[in-house]
């Protein structure tokens, strides 16, 4: 059998965990006519159905699922080889929102890993308004950020992230009491659009809980204490979207931005990888 094309592993890897091949062709720079003519030379020359798609869904074949161990190994032991010449450490330090990071960070970081294993990163959580003025403070490489109201200069908006009401699933008001909310705080402006939606539509409301970071909001939801305004892509296991089912108000999106002054391509390149990580993420959710 002939060597296989490493690009077409690649893209195989790729489309499998995004579950979509047009993901996967935004991820590597490419077009889904493309992963797809990959994917099919790939299963041709190895006799084997990888992918099981319909109009709806992609999704591994028993022997694709049989493959992908195999395949993420090749493809990282090629990404490492190709970034051993790349001897020199360098450090990266992002400042991400907290309202961003969920269960996914092990697989973003993996995937960072992989793209450049002599990369040192530096992730700092916080709100996004804090990350904002650490970068104009010279502290961040970049910021990973929901848009700010002022909507600053020179940031790439990657997507727009969505909002919930996220509770647990046999959660119910009670009868004659305020919502209860988890929130990050007066000083988070998701909080603010979410309280305004809720005023507006004469829906009273107590905040029963307070932290910081999706994590911590989203696990007093978890418990049935109270009602969670977060990304859906970073609601806990578990927890459903009752925003519809208790007849609360639509909740806005919100750009999500990156900021950055670095222009040296390695640094270009990470931060291209992490926000298509990110980007693609969103639209798993």
């Amino acid at each position: 059998m002939k060597a296989l094309d490493l690009d077409a592993v690649k893209a195989f890897v790729l489309t499998a965990e995004l579950q979509s091949f047009t993901r996967a062709a935004d991820a590597l720079n490419s077009t889904q006519s493309a992963i797809s003519l990959k994917l099919r030379r790939l299963e041709d020359q190895l006799g084997r159905r990888l992918l099981e798609r319909t109009p709806r869904q992609v999704r591994l074949s028993a022997e694709g699922a049989a493959f992908m161990d195999a395949a993420r190994e090749l493809v990282g032991a090629h990404e490492r080889a190709i970034a051993s010449f790349e001897v020199k450490q360098r450090r990266l330090v992002i400042g991400v929102s907290h309202q961003l990071v969920g269960s996914e960070l092990p697989g973003l970081l993996l995937w960072m890993n992989e793209h450049d294993p002599h990369l040192v990163i530096e992730l700092r959580v916080a709100g996004s308004n804090e990350v904002i003025k650490a970068y104009d403070d010279g502290v961040l490489d970049a910021a990973l950020v929901l848009q700010p109201e002022d909507r600053r200069r020179n940031g790439e908006v990657l997507f727009a992230e969505s909002f919930a009401w996220i509770a647990a699933p046999h959660w119910q008001p009670r009868a004659g009491q305020p919502l209860p909310l988890s929130t990050q705080g007066e000083t988070c402006s998701i909080r603010a659009a979410a309280v305004r939606a809720l005023d507006s539509a004469g829906i009273a409301w107590t905040e029963v809980f307070i932290g910081k970071g999706a994590a911590v909001v989203g696990a007093a939801a978890a418990i049935g204490l109270a009602v969670a305004v977060l990304p859906r892509r970073v609601a806990p296991s578990g927890t459903i979207d009752v925003g519809q089912a208790l007849s609360l108000p639509p909740l806005p999106t919100h750009e999500v931005v990156l900021y950055s002054a670095l222009h040296d391509s390695r640094s270009r390149s990470a931060l291209h990888t992490l926000g298509m990580a990110f980007k693609n993420l969103s639209r798993v959710a």
